[in-house]
């Protein structure tokens, strides 16, 4: 009995002599990721730049943007460092910054999901022009402006004269002949007669860019008919503003829209507010002692 035990013992102490000799410890794990930059004892990895451009783009432009990317890595880890080095930093103070950033941007989210289910972006002709004559006077413009018939016409086009007759005499001929000219030869125009225009924009890339006095220039002509090597320019005044004068309704149409849609966005946000604290209040959530 006694030689069977001792064989038993030897026998333990070989299996846990075998279990030393091969042993590996794998507590440190090889880390396969690619580096892509380093700042001291950390490190930029290729995992870390995936999304930043399509799987498989080898373009140009995303080794630039990814060039850009790692550089700005670098500096901003590098600035960091010298910050923590040369500074004394409240510790609590930045992670309660943290936090407070991380919940604004939980809040904000959650906002725009409430507000994209809950938003009506239609806005009615009465709605627009109710606040346009509340406010008008927040809508003063910074440029001249005019509702015109434009056309910039090769000298070599056909018909010119009866183009010129047409364009000149308008209200008094035909609007569809001048759209149908403009559209068949002119190199640049425009036949929307309701549509408000900046007036830099009419005369760029024209002989009249170089008008000094802009105003007076609309208040004395209601046709101008000018010319270079290459076009006719003819522009025919409907009806202009100067700057400094409330601008009309049809100019700022879109921005009053604009403006009515972010009116009902804020009210959203704090109809989601009153909604939240009203459940948690019903709900007996919270208490204020």
């Amino acid at each position: 009995m006694r030689s069977k035990a001792y064989i038993a013992i030897l026998i333990m102490l070989s299996a846990v002599a075998c279990e030393q000799l091969y042993y590996v410890d794998t507590a440190e794990e090889v880390d396969e990721r690619v580096k892509i930059a380093r700042v001291n004892d950390i490190y930029l990895y290729d995992e870390d730049i995936s999304s930043l451009v399509p799987r498989g783009n080898q373009s140009a432009d995303s080794g630039m943007i990814v060039s850009k990317y790692v550089d700005s890595w670098v500096k901003k880890q590098l600035t960091i460092e010298r910050a923590s080095t040369e500074l004394d930093f409240d510790e609590a103070k930045i992670e309660r910054k943290i936090l407070d950033y991380r919940y604004a941007l939980m809040v904000h989210e959650f906002e725009m999901h409430y507000i994209n289910q809950h938003l009506d972006k239609e806005i009615s002709d009465e709605e627009v022009e109710k606040y346009y004559n509340e406010k008008f006077e927040n809508f003063v413009l910074r440029q001249n402006i005019l509702r015109c018939l434009f056309a910039q016409v090769p000298v070599e086009a056909p018909q010119i004269e009866n183009f010129r007759k047409l364009i000149r005499t308008y209200p008094d001929s035909n609007l569809e002949e001048i759209q149908s000219y403009c559209y068949r030869f002119a190199s640049k125009s425009s036949s929307e007669t309701e549509l408000w225009i900046n007036f830099d924009e009419v005369i760029s890339n024209t002989p009249l860019v170089n008008v000094q006095e802009k105003a007076g220039f609309l208040k004395n002509n209601s046709f101008v008919e000018t010319s270079d090597e290459k076009y006719y320019y003819f522009i025919r005044v409907l009806d202009y503003k100067i700057s400094n004068q409330i601008a009309p309704l049809a100019y700022i149409k879109d921005d009053i829209e604009s403006i009515l849609i972010n009116k009902k966005k804020v009210e959203l946000r704090k109809e989601l507010e009153e909604e939240v604290y009203k459940v948690a209040k019903e709900n007996n959530e919270f208490e204020i002692y």
